[in-house]
């Protein structure tokens, strides 16, 4: 099964975790822009990032994916 953007869990766990989105961007060392284009749906993030994204918000990738 193809993983679709709207898929994406990221501002789900994020706002559990009581972050930002820029405090999780500078956990994942990435912009904010792109945090808030990946919560969006608009970017698709490689899998060194979604595991980073994972990583910093305490949760398994498939935790981030549908």
């Amino acid at each position: 099964m193809q993983t679709t953007l709207s898929d994406m869990r990221i501002k789900r766990w994020r706002v559990k975790r009581q972050l930002t989105q820029q405090g999780l961007a500078d956990k994942v060392g990435i912009h904010r822009v792109y945090v808030a284009q990946l919560e969006a749906g608009t970017k698709t993030p490689s899998l060194r990032t979604l595991q980073r994204l994972a990583k910093a918000l305490r949760v398994k990738v498939a935790d981030l994916l549908d």
